[in-house]
């Protein structure tokens, strides 16, 4: 093919990936309120069991059916006097007192009146068809890419890439499903202990949701890192093992840069990256020899 061919199958690709995405963000704006949902679950259950402590000690639910109970009892006296009035008032006010004091300190908040369409739905919907769309576009790069590899280097494309999927996926569930609960009870204690109330603006925990999943799954790439480094002969297995403490210092520092400035989301991602250091090891040391990697000069 000649360098006009190549560009116009780029343009084809290209175009073909465009659409598909597009196509996807269209999908997802339709069921952006369901995303944002699932995306505003770990903040709404973290203000919510911060919130606990500001509700009666009672259980705020067997409460609620007490004071139920104790209206309906009231309610059927034929001739209520005017104490059992007054004591239906009180009651009353103090079941909505608690609806209220439960209902609206556990929400997240917005500063402006387009700030929930513009910042908020259009940000979750256009991410979430980027992630629904992000196989096909793979696609259309691959079908591209691939025309000009050999098949030994298409083997290796097919047996890497599934893996590098595998990480990222795994690196954004653990920070959503197991990093988010120990980061947001740890940073809103702070706010207990200062005795202030926490005021979430919806739009910067879209962001931040949103960002540093996508840190972890780019940061458990690193057995790929380092498998890759040790086929290229940068680095050999003996290296990793005899440059551990090295290893360590700098899986820190990228922990620190890629995580908010608080320790715990930091210890979270370091933890993981030592565990994941050592499963490169084994990669380099188990996976097929340099000898048949891609990779090797010619």
């Amino acid at each position: 093919m000649s360098f006009g061919d190549h560009l116009e199958a780029l343009r084809i690709h290209l175009w073909k990936a465009l659409i598909g995405l597009a196509i996807c963000v269209v999908l997802a704006l339709f069921i952006g309120h369901k995303i944002v949902a699932v995306v505003r679950a770990p903040i709404d259950s973290a203000l919510k069991e911060y919130n606990l402590d500001k509700l009666p000690e009672e259980n705020p639910e067997e409460q609620q059916k007490s004071i139920e109970e104790l209206i309906a009892s009231l309610n059927a006296q034929q001739n209520p006097t005017v104490e059992t009035k007054a004591l239906q008032k009180i009651l009353k006010d103090y079941q909505y007192r608690l609806n209220s004091l439960e209902d609206t300190m556990a929400e997240p908040v917005t500063l402006a009146v387009q700030e929930a369409f513009t910042t908020i739905y259009l940000k979750v919907s256009f991410v979430a068809g980027l992630v629904m769309a992000s196989p096909w576009v793979i696609y259309q790069i691959w079908l591209f890419v691939a025309a000009g590899l050999y098949p030994h280097e298409r083997k290796y494309v097919y047996i890497y890439l599934p893996i590098s999927i595998f990480l990222f996926l795994g690196g954004a569930l653990f920070c959503f499903y197991a990093v988010f609960p120990f980061v947001l009870n740890f940073l809103l204690g702070f706010n207990k202990l200062l005795g202030v109330n926490p005021q979430i603006r919806l739009s910067e925990w879209i962001s931040f949701a949103i960002t540093l999943p996508l840190m972890f799954g780019l940061s458990f790439q690193l057995p790929l890192v380092m498998l890759f480094l040790e086929r290229i002969s940068v680095f050999t297995v003996n290296d990793y093992k005899e440059k551990t403490r090295m290893a360590i210092l700098i899986i820190s520092i990228i922990s620190m840069l890629m995580t908010p400035a608080d320790p715990m989301s930091m210890l979270l991602m370091m933890l993981p990256l030592l565990f994941l250091y050592g499963l490169g090891i084994a990669m380099c040391k188990y996976f097929p020899s340099a000898n048949a990697s891609p990779f090797e000069a010619a």
